[in-house]
């Protein structure tokens, strides 16, 4: 039998459209089973409390468990390799944060390319981090800081977290920015830095406001600057680092990612439903608790761009500074 040419295209358009069929009615009935969202920091920690609060919300609103599995290790490296390594199916999402950025430059061989490898999913929020000091210090404000560390050029130690943390890299940002140079200590985590700078055996830090926040009320800390574009609800007499030096900001942010290849159509609803959440009352409130951060709702675009500036930002200023992890 001849086939008209009208008839031929017509059928051919249908073949081609049939292998869509599946993919799609796959997308709208995912997920099926529970789906484990991977956090590169202990428990307990920011990373992982973003997680869990999200984590609640996906499964109430998607039907199935959104487990939070904690794999800590090399900065986050470990967890993100796994969830890179898994199938591109929407089963295994990453919690993303600031050191998926920094680590892009600070580690030389990778097992993953991550602004490559990576589907962002989408954004939920930014935290202000802030510079403080032992109040021993003469200096009480960012300008008067910047003169004395000049007049006392190495004098000065810096507490981080350890070495290529955002604490460490905030801080050599600060150095680069201002002109100054001082000694960088890194301690195995943030609590003992905060120790030894209440103890006055270190002079500055840079970290997360949210853990700070209590020390700098009761005057054991003082906060020189906020390092957000604006000043924070919860110290809203501390000017921001960018009042001093312009333009600068440093602050922790999350999002949700997935493997690269992840079905356009589960991103999509992933992020459409995280943006839900991130507008709904209860759950802005839980996440508040983490830091006081700012919602960050957007598309999986806006994520990737986020993720794109920022590992150029800290790429310049981990190879300016020369930073090493050995």
């Amino acid at each position: 039998m001849k086939l008209s040419r009208r008839k031929f295209l017509h059928l051919a358009a249908g073949a081609v459209a049939l292998p869509a069929l599946p993919r799609t009615a796959h997308a709208q009935a995912y997920p099926t089973r529970p789906v484990r969202l991977i956090s590169g920091f202990p428990a307990g920690g920011p990373n992982d409390l973003v997680a869990r609060s999200m984590g609640q919300w996906l499964s109430e609103r998607l039907g199935q468990p959104f487990i939070v599995e904690d794999r800590p290790g090399a900065g986050s490296n470990i967890a993100t390799e796994a969830v890179m390594k898994s199938p591109p199916d929407g089963y295994t999402l990453l919690m993303v944060a600031t050191p998926n950025a920094i680590n892009a430059t600070l580690y030389e061989r990778l097992p993953f390319n991550f602004i490559r490898d990576i589907a962002p999913v989408a954004t939920i929020m930014h935290v202000p981090n802030a510079m403080v000091v032992n109040p021993s210090l003469p200096a009480k404000t960012v300008p008067e800081f910047i003169a004395y560390a000049k007049a006392n050029p190495g004098k000065l130690t810096m507490a981080s977290p350890g070495i290529g943390t955002p604490g460490h890299i905030s801080g050599e940002l600060f150095k680069l920015r201002a002109g100054v140079n001082m000694l960088h200590v890194p301690y195995r985590g943030g609590a003992p830095a905060l120790n030894d700078l209440i103890g006055g055996r270190v002079q500055v830090f840079f970290g997360a406001l949210s853990t700070m926040t209590e020390h700098i009320r009761a005057g054991t800390l003082r906060a020189l600057a906020v390092m957000d574009a604006t000043r924070a609800e919860v110290l809203p007499d501390v000017p921001t680092m960018g009042e001093f030096l312009a333009g600068y900001e440093a602050n922790a942010w999350y999002g949700i990612g997935a493997p690269k290849n992840t079905p356009a159509e589960i991103v999509n609803k992933l992020n459409v439903e995280s943006n839900t959440g991130l507008a709904d009352a209860k759950l802005r409130a839980r996440l508040s608790e983490v830091g006081g951060g700012t919602i960050l709702a957007g598309s999986p675009a806006d994520f990737g761009k986020l993720i794109a500036d920022e590992t150029e930002k800290w790429g310049k200023v981990i190879r300016a500074a020369n930073i090493k992890v050995e």
